[in-house]
C-alpha cells in the first residue's frame, strides 16, 4: 500500500520539486499550496507529467478552513516545508515583521502538526519532517528574524522527537544551505520595503552575502526525498556537505566567543 505524504508550501521551491519526485516514486502526495493560482499552475504541471497520484489542495496555514480541510486526510508523513523570511538587521526590523515571521514559520506549522500528531498517535505510527535551515544552527547577521524562527523549529523538532518516540512517530529535520529557489532573492528584497536609512539605528548596513553562487535545488530535494522515504535515517540533514562543515565550525567557534 502506497504511503501518503502531505507537503505544505508545495506551490514553489523545495515543496513543489519534492511533491513531483515523490509522486514519480509512487507515493500518494497531498500538495498544499497557499493560493488558488498556485494550485492551477501545479495541476497543469502534474497533468503534463502524467502523474495521477498527486492531489493539490489549497492550504494557507493561516486559514482555519484550509487547515481543517487538510486535517481530514489520513497521512503517513507530514513535510512541514512552508515558510518565509524577513531580512534586515534585527536592530531595525519592525516588530510586526518579526512577529509575522514567527507566525508563518513556527506557530502556524505547529498548529497543523499538532492536529496530525493526534491522528498519528492514535494509530501508533507516522513521520514528521521539518524543513529547517542551516540558519537554525548558526546565526548570520541581517537574517536574525528568520534564523530565530529556525532555531525555534530546531527546538520543537528535537522535543517532539523525544516525546513522540513512545507513540511510534519519528521526527527528522532537513537544513538546506544556499539554493536557487527564489527564496533567498525575495528574502533579501523584503527588507527594502521597510528599511529607511534616515531613521535606521544601523544606517548603511549591507547584507554579508550576495545572491551569487546559489546551488541547484534538485540536489537538496534528493536528500529531502530520501529522508521522507526513510532511505536516509539521520535526524539532522544539513546539505550540501560544505555547509555542514561550515555549520559545525561556526557552532564550535561559539564556545570561545567573548563579550
Amino acid at each position: 500500500m502506497m504511503e501518503t505524504v502531505l507537503i505544505t508550501g508545495a506551490g514553489s521551491g523545495f515543496g513543489r520539486l519534492t511533491a513531483l519526485d515523490l509522486a514519480r516514486l509512487g507515493y500518494r502526495v497531498i500538495a498544499g499550496v497557499q493560493i488558488w493560482p498556485q494550485a492551477w499552475q501545479l495541476r497543469q504541471e502534474i497533468a503534463a507529467a502524467g502523474l495521477e497520484n498527486i492531489e493539490v489542495i489549497k492550504l494557507d496555514l493561516f486559514d482555519e478552513i484550509d487547515v481543517a480541510h487538510a486535517l481530514r486526510y489520513d497521512i503517513d508523513v507530514l513535510f512541514n516545508n512552508a515558510g518565509v523570511a524577513h531580512s534586515g538587521t534585527l536592530t531595525d526590523l519592525p516588530m510586526s515583521r518579526l512577529r509575522a515571521n514567527f507566525e508563518s514559520n513556527v506557530f502556524a506549522p505547529m498548529e497543523l502538526t499538532k492536529g496530525f500528531i493526534r491522528r498519528m498517535a492514535a494509530r501508533g505510527s507516522g513521520k514528521i519532517v521539518f524543513n529547517s535551515s542551516d540558519a537554525g544552527l548558526q546565526t548570520p547577521p541581517f537574517g536574525g528574524a528568520y534564523s530565530a524562527t529556525k532555531y525555534a523549529i530546531e527546538a520543537i523538532a528535537a522535543t517532539l522527537r523525544e516525546e513522540l518516540k513512545p507513540k511510534g512517530i519519528s521526527v527528522a529535520t532537513v537544513q538546506p544551505g544556499f539554493y536557487l529557489t527564489g527564496f533567498n532573492d525575495t528574502a533579501l528584497e523584503a527588507s527594502t520595503y521597510w528599511y529607511d536609512p534616515e531613521t535606521a539605528i544601523l544606517p548603511g548596513w549591507e547584507p554579508p552575502f550576495t545572491l551569487v553562487g546559489q546551488e541547484d535545488p534538485q540536489n537538496m530535494v534528493d536528500v529531502i526525498v530520501k529522508v521522507i522515504t526513510g532511505e536516509i535515517t539521520t535526524y539532522r540533514n544539513v546539505f550540501p556537505p560544505s555547509m555542514e562543515h561550515e555549520t559545525r565550525e561556526a557552532q564550535a567557534a561559539e564556545w570561545d566567543l567573548t563579550v
